[in-house]
Formats: C-alpha cells, structure tokens, sequence
C-alpha cells in the first residue's frame, strides 16, 4: 500500500460526489438518498478509545461514556472523529496511519463513501504527542500582536492538516470577568477588542491552512457566578451584547471561522445548547453564519442530566436541534437511538435533523471529503510505503525547528515586566538563589490544554515528547559564569513550610534571588489552574505568598517570576519586590524567554491582558468597571489593581508628544484622525504598545469608563520617533442602548492615548454631531493605526 492510492470510484460518479455542481445541489441529491439512520449518523462524533470509568478528559465523561459498536454504527456513516491524536500518546506518523485506516474503515463501511471529519484540540498547540507546546492564549493577549499569533496558528494548522486533521476546535473567545475562574488562561484576556482582534487572527491563521476554526464558548461561560466552572451566568442582554459578542462578531465576519461551539452554561435559566435566539437567531439570522454548531463535549447531553430543561436524552436532542445545534460531541448519546425513536414517535421533526445534516454535508463537501478523488492518505504520507508501519515511525516531526522559533518569538513578546526598581536586567551576577516551586519543574510552562498536562499525565512512564527545559536550567545557560543555588521553598499547593527556613538562609548567602512562583496546570481540580480547577480568592495557592514574604525579609534583592494561568495578588511584593516579572503559561520557550528578559538579552514588551488585583478578595472585576465599579467613598472595598490592563515596562523609556486631531468634530456616521510623535529616548531598541482608549462622559446607559479600541506595537531604535496617526471610526463608540438596538449617539468623547488602562499620556476631546445613528454586526470595528 502506497500513499498515492486514492479512494475507489464507479465510472458513473453520483450527483454528490461531483464537484462541477454547486454545493447546495450536490447535498440536496445526498439527502434525498439518505435513510433516517443514514442522516443521523452524519451528526454525531465518535470517540474511540476514550475511557468509560472516569473523568479524565471531560466533564462527566463517566457519566455519558458508553462502548460503541463500531462495526454496528459504521455503515449508517459516521459524522465526526473526535481527538484521534489527542486521547493517548501515540507517535505523529503512526497516529496519522492509524487515522487512514479508520477513515477507509469509515468510508468502505458505508453505502456513500462518506469519510468523518476529524477534529482535535489546538488551544496552545495541536494537542498530540511531540508537538509543539506554543504559549496559552493569556499569553497571545500579552503579545498585543494580531500577527504573530496569524503565523502561529497558521503553523498549527499546516501539522494537523498534514497528519489528516480536518478541524481544531480553537479558539476561547471567552472575555475574562472574573479570574478565580479556571479557565482563565485558555482565554486571551478581560477587554472584548484584544480578545477579538488576537482571537480573529488566530482563526485566519487556522482557516488559512484549511483546517475549520471554532469558536467557544458561546456564549458566557466567562461569566459564571463566582468563577465556579459551569455555574449559571449573571449576565444582562446589554452586557452580553457589548461585553461578551464582540469577539465572536469579529471572528466570523473577519475571520471566516466556519464552526461554533456552544456554551455549557444557561444565561437567565436558559442553556446555551437550547437557545434558540442565540444559536439561531443571532448567529444565523442576523450574523448571517453559515457553517456548523458543534456541541461541547456532553453538552447536549446535560440538557437533562445537569440544568433539567429535558425529560429524556431524546428531549435534549430535539430541543439542542431545534436551538441550531448540528452535531454531538465528542461521541454519540442523544442523537443516536433516542434521537431516532423521538423521530418515528412525532417528538422531533424530521426537518430538523435535514436542517443540521444540510449543513454537515455543506462543510463535508466544501473539504473536499464527497468528491470522488478524495483519498484518505494525509499530505504528510505522499509516497510513502505504508505497509510498515514501524518506518514510518518518526517520519513526522510536529515539533520542528520553524515551530520552535515561533514559540520562541511568542513567549518572548507576552513576558510582562510588572515592576523594576533598577535591579534588572541582572547583568552578571556571582551567586543566584533559585528558589520557589516552578524553579525545576518543566511542566510549569504548559497549560492545562498542552497535551502533556491534558493526556500526558495519565501516561508517567512515557516520555513527555518535547523538550521543555526548567528555568534553572534556562538560567544555568544564560547566566554560565553563576553559582546558582536551587531551593524548593514549597511546593504549588501543598500549604509546606518546612522548606521556607532553608530558603531564606539560600537567600541571605546570595547576591539577587529569583523565586519562581505560580500555578500547576491540569484538570478538574488536579492543578490550580485549568479547567475546573476555580480559586476561591486570587491569593497566590498554597505557601506560596508566606515564602515569598519571608524571601523579601531576607534582605537580599528578591525578583519576583510568576509561571502562571490567572493573575494573582502579591502582597507586599508589589513594593517591596526589586523586580516582578509575569509570564502566563509560556509553552516550550518559556524558560528561555524569561531567562533572556532577566539578563537583558530581551528587552520585554509584554503587557497585561488581565489585571493584576491588588487584595485577592477585590474580585470580581476588570479594568472594564463603570464609575461605580471603581473605588469610591460609598464603599470601603478599593478594586483598584495593583497593576492595570495594558501595563508592562521595558528597559528603555519613551516620550509621546505633539497630539493633533485633524477635526475636533465628525458625524455620527464619520471619522476623527489623531496623530502623535512617539520617541524612543532611552539606550536600546526597544517596543512600545500605544493603546487607544475611549471615554465617554455622557451616555444614556452607563458606560465604563474607558475601553479599549485600538492599539499597535511600536519598535523603535535609540533616538527614533515616528508619527503615529490613528484614524477613528465613530461606529468604536457605538453600545446597545435602552431599546436594545446599538447606536452611536451624539456627544463630546475623550479620545485617551495611553500606555494602559492606568496612564493616558495624551488626551484629545472630539465631538460627534447628527442624529443617533443605528448600527449591526457590519459596523466598522477598529480604529486604525498607520506610521509615517
């Protein structure tokens, strides 16, 4: 067997399968020769080899996880394949083989030759075993670089195309409203346009390499009651509309993401996966998206085992049919039997499940997987033997130089320096405590989505598959000539303070300590971050605070590093630390990153897509807070952050002067133009982050007092400026007024030029004349910037 062997066809190719005819009359000929069992198989997943006694991979897998007959179910067709790469490790080049098989398995089973979609997560990587782990999506909020994570996903999307990976189920558009929550670093950050221009960037990136981009959580997952995993979402139709679609807007309209994966949470006693306004009449009739909505993994399912709003599993399947649901995942529960039996029994219309299958079959078509060249041998085995399955091994290689360098670039532009009194960069300093629990962990770099901390861990006697150095062994290389002494401290969340004595008296003999601090990443309460693993406060876990408190006793000049998924508050370290470095989840560079911004090697250029609070019970909140969100006198709790969206230094200064507008007025269907010099007045090269925010005084709903809507990375050589013009839409100061209709309105704003949420640098007042203007998803999003 060969890999140029394609799939066998009859001399007389069937409608469907002829790609000389137009989508829609080649799914409309399929589904008329389909049977009831036929269709339906079209809209479920299967997941084979995922395990029926635990809770390892998802949410109540022990609960939904049933054997499946595949030779039973395989000549009905089958929908999708769900994680063939992700559910345990296997080697790139075997997993794609074993994959060709299933896939020819799938297609010789059944009467249409229909292959599955196989889809994979690719949250901070492709998910499989020896690919890269590229930095969490925290940390592509950190980068402020739309372009970087493009490339990045681009990269993704070619190693899952390569190995016959049709869609990843990426990315978290989730806006963070509360960071106790878990998942926190899955999410790219708490303001809506970061989030959508990096998310939007990401799915362009994916799409680009043909791989079906999804979006999730839609929507409000972020915004659960007290961070809890899957709690019910407190959340009015204006915040939701303003708040929490924007990024989902953004992507599907600019970056032609053709899946959607629905919320597990209910908004006001109405679940996601049964809304019909929502997965309907929003995403559809109004935004006008024409690809799947897939479920979360047991979504449908929970319709009646967690939130009670269906009597059966054939209940859920209707009404998850009727809201616009189209496909169960991961493996098939309620859209097999009971779907069927609803079926014959005039429960559930047999036009829905024609609705969903119309548009299975669309996207199906539109991969190429009806036509009638269509072979299941991935681009990765072009001409290779594939009767020897050991060759293979180690013939794809997922973790290859070009990926390593991008995950370099990433890791190194999303490092924050928090705060710096002149300590850093180090220099070369002649005895180094390391002390801390992330100081020799290599796994402190990976996010609960890795697939190391995602599958790998079920698997101990089998190697990692990446080379993920720690950072004493990233310091040891960027420091050579340091005696480096390692203490542990304590560990992430153990409460053990036995080692904290010891690491003071390390402390006392050395000239600077590092103490790596943060998070353990894993699932549903194995890690302290990552999903289902909540905080109750945003107090650093465990020991951790007491042993950084007595590191600073020490006397010894103490930088602070965090390896983490959430921000937390830091006590007395955000004065009294010579210097604090924050890193989120950095993936396989990570270390090196960090190591190379503590010499100086790297001047950093990160800054916060999270706020930094400053007391660890002052959540939840975000920088996005209206006039009473912020401290006042009628309350005695000060929500004010430590450190403010947006923020982060560099090792040079910048001075921004000269601000004009080029009208001081516009309509309410017009333009301002800003333009500011920007001067780089420190020794070495260095990126400044200009972001715009906007400020409006007088509103006839509350506003918050400033929001993010426009930014762009500025690298600049000692001594150079450069004129930056922005050009700002009046459509960016639209928000969803009373009647629930978005609008621009008429009225003075404050256009704020800042470094971040905390400090505006330049301020100009513009004013927006005419009547209040009615606006939609076609609404111009960005304000954009240019350099002379």
């Amino acid at each position: 067997m060969t890999a140029n062997v394609a799939v066998e066809t009859t001399p007389e190719i069937p409608l469907w399968n002829d790609p000389s005819h137009p989508v829609s009359a080649r799914v409309d000929a399929l589904i008329g020769a389909m049977t009831l069992q036929e269709k339906i198989a079209q809209l479920y997943g299967v997941w084979v080899g995922a395990s029926a006694n635990g809770g390892e991979v998802a949410p109540h897998q022990h609960d939904m996880e049933e054997a499946v007959d595949l030779d039973a179910l395989l000549p009905s067709g089958l929908g999708q394949l769900t994680r063939p790469f992700g559910t345990a490790p296997v080697d790139p080049a075997l997993g794609a083989l074993s994959l060709l098989r299933t896939q020819t398995r799938i297609t010789s089973a059944n009467r249409f030759g229909i292959p599955a979609v196989a889809h994979e997560e690719c949250l901070a990587g492709f998910a499989a075993w020896g690919a890269t782990a590229y930095p969490v999506p925290l940390s592509w909020g950190a980068t402020f670089d739309p372009d970087v994570i493009r490339r990045m996903a681009a990269a993704i999307g070619r190693d899952m195309r390569a190995v016959g990976v049709h869609q990843g189920l990426a990315p978290v558009l989730d806006v963070v409203r509360d960071a106790r929550w878990g998942r926190v670093e899955e999410t790219i950050g708490e303001d809506p346009y970061l989030v959508g221009t990096i998310g939007t960037a990401y799915v362009q990136g994916l799409e680009s390499a043909g791989i079906v981009a999804t979006l999730k959580h839609f929507v409000g997952y972020s915004a659960s009651r007290a961070g809890r995993n899957l709690a019910p979402s407190s959340v009015g139709p204006r915040e939701r509309a303003d708040v929490l679609l924007p990024p989902f807007e953004m992507a599907i309209r600019e970056g032609g993401a053709r899946s959607v994966m629905h919320a597990y949470t209910d908004i006001d006693g109405v679940p996601a996966a049964a809304d019909e306004t929502l997965l309907t009449g929003l995403l559809r009739d109004t935004w006008g998206f024409d690809g799947t909505v897939v479920a979360d993994y047991f979504g449908i399912a929970f319709l009646k085992t967690l939130h009670g709003v269906a009597g059966d599993f054939a209940d859920a399947a209707g009404a998850a049919l009727e809201a616009g649901v189209d496909i169960e995942l991961p493996t098939v529960k309620t859209f097999g039997a009971p779907l069927a039996e609803a079926v014959a029994e005039g429960r559930v219309p047999e036009a829905l499940i024609d609705r969903a299958l119309r548009r299975v079959l669309a996207q199906k078509a539109e991969l190429g997987l009806l036509d009638p060249d269509w072979s299941p041998v991935p681009p990765a085995f072009d001409g290779a033997d594939l009767d020897d399955p050991e060759a293979l091994r180690g013939k794809i290689d997922l973790d290859g130089p070009e990926n390593r360098e991008l995950a370099r670039e990433i890791a190194e532009k999303a490092v924050v320096l928090l705060s710096n009194d002149g300590t850093l960069p180090l220099g070369r300093p002649r005895r180094i405590a390391l002390v801390g629990p992330n100081a020799t962990e290599p796994s402190a770099v990976l996010g609960c989505y890795s697939f190391p901390q995602h599958v790998g861990v079920k698997y101990p006697d089998i190697p990692v598959g990446i080379e993920l150095p720690d950072l004493r062994a990233s310091l040891t290389a960027e420091f050579p000539d340091a005696e480096i002494t390692v203490v542990r401290g304590t560990g992430v969340d153990d409460g053990d303070l036995s080692g904290i004595t010891e690491a003071v008296d390390t402390a006392r003999d050395a000239d600077i300590v590092v103490v790596a601090l943060g998070d353990r990443a894993g699932l549903f309460g194995r890690g302290t971050s990552g999903e289902g693993c909540d905080a109750e406060s945003l107090a650093l876990p465990g020991a951790q605070q007491q042993l950084l408190d007595a590191l600073l006793d020490s006397g010894t000049p103490v930088v602070t590093v965090l390896l983490a998924g959430r921000p937390y508050a830091l006590g007395r370290a955000v004065e009294d630390s010579a210097a604090i470095v924050q890193s989120f989840f950095p993936g396989v560079a990570g270390t090196r990153a960090i190591a190379g911004v503590l010499s100086g090697r790297t001047n950093p250029s990160g800054r916060l897509p999270v706020s930094v609070p400053r007391t660890p019970g002052s959540q939840p909140t975000t920088y996005l807070g209206a006039p009473l969100a912020q401290a006042s006198e009628v309350s005695n709790i000060d929500p004010t952050p430590a450190f403010g969206f947006g923020h982060g230094l560099t090792y040079t200064t910048f001075t921004w002067s000269d601000l004009t507008v080029d009208a001081e007025e516009a309509p309410t269907d017009g333009e301002f133009t800003a333009s500011l010099t920007v001067r780089n007045t420190g020794e070495r090269t260095g990126t400044e982050v200009v972001q715009l925010y906007l400020h409006d005084p007088v509103a006839s709903v509350v506003q918050p007092v400033r929001r993010l809507v426009g930014y762009t990375r500025l690298d600049l050589e000692p001594g150079e400026e450069r004129r930056v013009r922005v050009t700002v839409p009046a459509d960016v100061a639209s928000f969803t007024g009373r009647d629930g209709h978005r609008i621009v309105e008429p009225g003075d704003l404050e256009l704020r030029l800042a470094t971040s949420s905390t400090d505006t640098r330049l301020t100009a007042t513009v004013t927006l004349t005419g009547p209040v203007r009615v606006v939609d998803h076609t609404r111009r999003f960005h304000a954009e910037f240019s350099v002379e």
